[in-house]
């Protein structure tokens, strides 16, 4: 059986990453992000937990749309 990926990107650096379909459907991340966020209804993904960090200290600073 062949593992589907998806490929993300950090919203704060650029870097782009691959996750496991199969890790997002059952709320694991299988691959290449290191840390995750939840802001609103959706899950952000970060290379590094500094990313993540300034993120999650000003997320509308980061979100497009």
């Amino acid at each position: 059986m062949t593992e589907e990926h998806v490929e993300v990107k950090c919203p704060v650096c650029g870097r782009e990453m691959e996750i496991s379909k199969v890790g997002v459907l059952y709320g694991a991340v299988a691959a290449k992000p290191r840390a995750t966020s939840t802001h609103g209804d959706k899950t952000y993904y970060f290379c590094c937990k500094a990313c993540k960090k300034q993120f999650d200290e000003s997320p509308e600073k980061f979100i497009k749309g």
